[in-house]
């Protein structure tokens, strides 16, 4: 047994190697601080100890600094993970164990969302607030405790409670635990971009006025890459606020792309360089070349690229996929620099992103990708379904409530509302519904989620935006109940009653293979006819497309309550969303097991 202890100023992360796997333990400390960003002097000594109780074990000692940063002209507080923005990297090998002990020392509730980690036996850890735990309160802690189970690639974590996430996120990255190596070749290095969205403004502060004013939500003041925002914006310069890497002509790189924005759809691009797509939402797909990659919130997407250009400067850029029209949305850009290694100093070539409403680019390359077939990589996508569902996604309108006027465009006795199948999803507070599941408690939700529309309408006609009992849909707590390993199919199509918009959905607890997709009303009769049961790409966030569908398989294989929802964060505490409750299998093994000790109390 190996075991590797990293100490960064009070954070305690341990490596043990047991057996072909390993236990990972880190301690994250959520604080708030000032927007400083902390660098790390590190020295670095090597013990070794020959024998069975102290095996080897490398020890590194970080010295931190603060150093003030302005972003966008302003000093701002943020709540931050280990300090830092994004927070650390956490990288291990499929079939580890991960121990995460979070202390929360911020003012606010706190809970680690492990984006798209399947929770095998561990539902506990899923991390989303009021579904699977009730927060972490300021001043305790919970430790998340989850192994990776067949999953390699590029997952993340970020906070699920309030906005929160908006600035605790960071990467998750999976490589292949040996002798298993890529089913690709092996790049010359390996570099995590995360594309995030910057708020001038408390973002908690920013969620709840808008959500008691019944308005829309603010606009970001910025987009970043790795959290700096570039120097297309103000007070930002090319050497302090731009994220900048170094490469070797010749050698290929592998870009692990993170969609980490709380409400946008990004473009990516390189200037003249292509990129290669081999895996997304930590699934391996068929290699697909394109000069451009889309990515909504949540969605993680792996690109080979190979530094084949002139030697010189060159900008990757981000922007907004804003699918909605008629709706404001911060409409800048965001870029970093890549360095050609040997380049004399040149202003970086800019490429040409797609435009912001450019609906058949994003559909294009959503709907190209497909999964790898090659053995350990097999595609288990049901073929026969125990389970059909047809759940229409889309926004409304609610009452204000009580004797309050509300800021809403639409009205002053109106706020924003959304819902899945007519029904506007709203969470307990009182107990968690996973604890709920496990114990039998009744009173926290109902299981009477329907599997179609109560109202079936002409789902994409716009001209229905005035109707009642489309736009006014009742609140609470509803879900699906499923038997343990059903199979299941979902269309999901968008409606058009407040506008048409593309929503990513994402799903705990599992992946789904997503079958087929397209614009206009879903046709039972004839999209069936063109699904694609042979490779179809593996997901755990969809992007549905803009006045369309998608249709999705997957099977109900991990006992425990999931969330279902949108994850555009604007949308969630407006109701678009439910959970499916899969119900314990026949053995200890497939039944959900008793909550840690340290569960945090409502």
């Amino acid at each position: 047994m190996a075991r590797t202890i990293f100490m960064l100023s009070g954070i305690i992360i341990f490596f043990a190697s047991i057996a072909s796997a390993a236990v990972v333990e880190h301690t994250l400390v959520v604080n708030i601080a000032s927007d400083y960003y902390f660098s790390f002097a590190c020295y670095i000594s090597q013990c070794h100890y020959r024998n069975r109780q102290y095996p080897n074990f490398i020890s590194f000692q970080s010295q931190v600094e603060n150093l003030t940063v302005r972003k966008l002209c302003d000093e701002q507080v943020i709540v931050a993970v280990n300090g830092s923005m994004p927070g650390p990297t956490l990288r291990l090998s499929e079939g580890d164990t991960l121990i995460v002990h979070v202390h929360n020392h911020s003012p606010y509730n706190m809970t680690i969302h492990w984006h798209g980690v399947f929770q095998l036996q561990s539902a506990w850890s899923d991390g989303p607030a009021y579904m699977t735990q009730c927060p972490i309160l300021p001043g305790n802690s919970y430790t998340y405790n989850f192994t990776i189970t067949t999953q390699e690639g590029t997952l993340w974590w970020h906070a699920h409670v309030s906005w929160l996430r908006a600035t605790v996120y960071g990467a998750l990255i999976i490589r292949p635990r040996p002798p298993r190596a890529y089913p690709f070749p092996k790049p010359h290095k390996e570099i995590p971009i995360i594309l995030g969205e910057w708020f001038d403004g408390n973002v908690v502060d920013l969620e709840n006025n808008a959500l008691a004013s019944g308005t829309g939500v603010p606009e970001s003041s910025a987009y970043t890459i790795n959290g700096r925002a570039g120097d297309l914006y103000p007070c930002s310069n090319e050497s302090k606020h731009t994220f900048k890497f170094d490469v070797e002509q010749g050698k290929t790189y592998l870009l692990r792309i993170i969609n980490a924005a709380l409400n946008n759809q990004l473009f990516f691009k390189i200037a003249r360089h292509n990129m290669t797509v081999v895996n997304i939402d930590a699934a391996y797909t068929n290699s697909y070349n394109t000069d451009m990659v889309v990515l909504a919130p949540g969605q993680t997407t792996d690109v080979l690229f190979t530094a084949n250009q002139p030697k010189r400067d060159y900008y990757m850029a981000a922007r907004p996929y804003a699918s909605a029209p008629n709706v404001s949305f911060d409409n800048t850009t965001t870029r970093g620099i890549i360095h050609y290694r040997g380049a004399n100093s040149s202003v970086p070539e800019m490429p040409v992103l797609p435009a912001f409403d450019d609906n058949l680019a994003a559909h294009k390359f959503y709907g190209d990708l497909t999964s790898l077939l090659s053995s350990p990589h097999w595609v288990n996508c049901p073929r026969t379904i125990d389970e059909h569902l047809f759940i229409t996604i889309g926004l409304g309108l609610s009452e204000c409530g009580g004797n309050s006027t509300c800021n809403n465009p639409f009205g002053s006795q109106f706020r924003f509302s959304a819902n899945m199948n007519n029904l506007s999803f709203v969470l307990p507070s009182t107990l968690s519904m996973l604890e709920a599941f496990y114990s039998g408690v009744q009173g926290i939700y109902t299981e009477d989620f329907p599997s179609r529309p109560p109202l079936e309408f002409n789902y994409t006609d716009r001209s229905l935006a005035g109707s009642v009992p489309l736009m006014f849909t009742p609140k609470g707590t509803h879900v699906k109940r499923l038997r343990y390993n059903a199979t299941v199919q979902i269309v999901m199509q968008n409606t058009a009653l407040l506008t048409i918009e593309n929503h990513p959905i994402h799903f705990h607890g599992h992946n789904f293979y997503v079958i087929g997709h397209g614009f206009g009303n879903y046709n039972e009769t004839r999209d069936p006819k063109n699904f694609n049961l042979v490779n179809p790409q593996e997901r755990n966030t969809i992007a549905v497309p803009v006045g369309g569908w998608a249709a999705i398989r997957f099977r109900a294989n991990n006992p425990g309550v999931w969330f279902f929802h949108c994850h555009l964060d604007a949308h969630l505490p407006w109701g678009l969303g439910t959970a499916f409750v899969v119900e314990n299998g026949p053995t200890p093994e497939t039944s959900l097991p008793p909550p840690p000790p340290d569960l945090p109390r409502c």
